[in-house]
């Protein structure tokens, strides 16, 4: 028996030190909308009546939007990687 997305949720959570709202935020990044109260329902314990399951969906969104939320939007193409530098220069 391995972890489920919630468990996998519930320590990302707490490894990001994240709160519901941040939470929110990080999933509005991918226009993916979530209310406090679903949250809620997910970071519950599973006897819980009113826990949900989070769904494969629901996660790879937030990990999208975490992604977003940490490294920032990815560039388009041609578009230069601040930092970047395209000179093949080894000293």
């Amino acid at each position: 028996m391995g972890l489920t997305n919630n468990d996998i949720f519930k320590k990302l959570r707490v490894a990001h030190k994240l709160r519901d709202d941040d939470i929110v935020q990080i999933c509005a990044l991918v226009d993916f909308k979530v209310t406090k109260s679903e949250l809620g329902a997910i970071f519950r314990k599973e006897d819980h009546p009113k826990y949900v399951e989070c769904g494969d969906q629901f996660l790879r969104n937030f990990l999208n939007g975490l992604i977003i939320h940490l490294r920032g939007p990815m560039p388009g193409k041609g578009e230069k990687v601040k930092g970047e530098n395209n000179s093949d220069s080894r000293l």
